[in-house]
């Protein structure tokens, strides 16, 4: 066995030497996709040797258009298909099942997406479908390589999926923003109280935050917690923004942790504006007359300024994705508990939604200067 293999590479040799001639003598007629889509390190491409422990090895995604097909294939595999691959076996126990069976995926194109990401992107989206959509559940029907497609959908689906509609993405935005200017005179606060521990945990809150809006902006879907930070370090901002994070959750005192903040902060600002998306001057602000600083509320209130939407303009402005709202696990890996949120969307988009919304942040008598009160989540009290 070769220890410098990759799970896609041997998936595409798979298919190659084995999956396509047998499909190609009994059914020549098949339009279909074959790919290694869906869960494992693989199909990202982050896998090494010690992925080899668990769900690691001849895996294929076979996707058609016919759902009759579905069953066809199935048996075919399951009596053709041989016991070893280049001395791998074919048939094995994986995490969902314990069987030794082949692990050969087959599926329709639409019920593949479904099960991965909750819904079906062969029909027309709405925003609140891309609001319950985590990133690696995006990223499990489109990281993944492709090794022959004949269907009409899987293309337009990757397509689609690549990138948020753009008042959706506004709206996202806008959430990873004020989450930011909520949080970040807070770390301060907490340090000059005394509380080291409690900074550094806001600290690398804020680094985490910062991180998946670098994501965002470069319009790339973040991978679950595991993989996120090796996939930041392909970003094209990664170079400019690793320092700053880096010293936002090490250094030991509070004021040069916050200027790391600080310098990350204007570093996504900057390329907010290359995308030709609004940004206040300055974006980093003071919070109060306290020696501490915030983002400037403008940098979220100007992306929601822009949205034309009513179905996101109904939205309450902070909420953003379920990714934004929730981290639980079991919540965010189960399809059909993200997309059970979507009646709290729908509930909000259903009655006033914007009231309160903005009930905790006033205007300071000063020009660019933002006061989130109590209700915005960032000083409560003295």
């Amino acid at each position: 066995m070769d220890d410098h293999l990759r799970g896609a590479a041997l998936a595409g040799a798979f298919h190659a030497d084995v999956v396509r001639p047998l499909l190609a003598e009994a059914m020549p007629r098949l339009r279909y996709a074959a790919a290694r889509l869906g869960s494992g390190s693989d199909v990202l491409g982050f896998d090494d040797v010690m992925s080899r422990d668990h769900d690691w090895g001849c895996r294929l995604t076979l996707l058609v258009d016919d759902p009759g097909a579905v069953p066809v294939v199935g048996r075919l595999l399951e009596r053709g298909l041989p016991g070893h691959y280049r001395g791998y076996p074919v048939r094995f126990p994986v995490t969902w099942d314990a069987s030794d069976t082949h692990n050969v995926e087959v599926a329709t194109v639409a019920g593949f997406c479904r099960s991965r990401l909750g819904l079906d992107p062969t029909r027309a989206l709405s925003a609140v479908d891309w609001l319950c959509l985590t990133g690696q559940s995006v990223l499990e029907v489109t990281a993944g390589p492709v090794f022959e497609d004949t269907t009409a959908t899987l293309a337009p689906v990757r397509a689609t999926l690549r990138r948020y509609p753009p008042d959706v993405e506004r709206y996202v935005l806008a959430a990873w923003w004020r989450r930011v200017s909520q949080w970040m005179p807070v770390a301060g606060r907490t340090a000059a109280r005394g509380d080291g521990t409690g900074s550094r945990i806001l600290g690398a809150r804020l680094a985490e935050d910062l991180c998946r809006l670098a994501f965002a902006l470069s319009r790339e879907w973040a991978p679950y917690a595991k993989w996120r930070g090796t996939a930041f370090a392909r970003l094209d901002i990664a170079g400019a923004l690793e320092g700053p994070l880096a010293a936002a959750v090490a250094e030991p005192r509070w004021q040069d942790r916050e200027q790391a903040l600080a310098e990350a902060v204007l570093t996504l600002s900057r390329l907010q504006r290359r995308r030709g998306l609004p940004v206040p001057d300055p974006a980093v602000i003071p919070f109060w007359d306290r020696p501490y600083r915030t983002v400037d509320e403008g940098l979220s209130a100007g992306l929601l300024a822009g949205v034309r939407d009513p179905e996101v303009a109904a939205l309450p402005p902070g909420a953003g994705s379920v990714e934004q709202w929730s981290d639980n696990v079991d919540v965010l890996t189960a399809p059909d508990r993200r997309t059970a949120l979507a009646a709290a969307y729908r509930a909000w988009i259903g009655g006033d939604a914007r009231t309160g919304g903005d009930a905790g942040v006033s205007r300071d008598a000063g020009p660019g200067r933002s006061r989130p009160g109590p209700q915005g989540g960032t000083d409560h009290g003295p």
